[in-house]
C-alpha cells in the first residue's frame, strides 16, 4: 500500500503543481491561452482560462487528496479519527471514479465539445481519474480491516 498511496501523491502533487502555473498565468504544455482552454478547459465557447483562484482552489484539493492518500498508508500523521479518513479517502474514490465515467458519457461530452479535450479527456484524463479512484478504493478499503 505504501508504494500505491506515494505514487498517487506524486501525480496528484504533479497535477496541482501544473494547476498553480496556470493560476500563475502559464500556457503550457500549449503555445496560447486559446489553446490551452481548449486542451484542458473544453466548454463550447469558453475563450479564456477560470480564474487564477479557481485553479488555486483545484490545486488545493488535489494537495489534500496526497495527503489523504499518504495518510491511508500511515506515511502521515492524520488529526482526526480513523473513521473520517476512511471516508475521507472512499469520498475521493467516489470523485475520481465519477470523473473518470463522466468521459465516456454523452451528456458529459454535449458540455465539453471543444477539441483536442474531448479527444484527451477520453484517452487521458477520463483513465487518469478511473486509475486514481481505484487506487483511492484500494488504500481506504485497506483501512478499514
Amino acid at each position: 500500500m505504501t508504494a500505491l498511496a506515494v505514487l498517487l501523491a506524486v501525480v496528484l502533487l504533479a497535477i496541482a503543481a501544473l494547476h498553480l502555473a496556470w493560476a500563475a498565468g502559464s500556457t503550457f504544455p500549449a503555445a496560447s491561452e486559446r489553446e490551452l482552454v481548449r486542451m484542458v478547459v473544453g466548454f463550447k465557447g469558453q475563450e479564456h482560462m477560470p480564474p487564477p483562484a479557481a485553479a488555486v482552489l483545484v490545486a488545493v484539493a488535489l494537495a489534500f487528496a496526497a495527503y489523504v492518500a499518504l495518510a491511508l498508508a500511515s506515511l502521515c500523521v492524520w488529526p482526526l479519527g480513523g473513521w473520517s479518513l476512511t471516508s475521507a479517502g472512499m469520498v475521493l474514490a467516489f470523485v475520481f471514479l465519477a470523473r473518470g465515467v463522466a468521459a465516456y458519457l454523452p451528456a458529459w461530452r454535449m458540455r465539453v465539445p471543444q477539441q483536442p479535450f474531448a479527444r484527451l479527456d477520453r484517452r487521458y484524463y477520463g483513465p487518469l481519474c478511473l486509475v486514481i479512484g481505484a487506487g483511492f478504493t484500494l488504500l481506504a478499503t485497506g483501512t478499514m480491516a
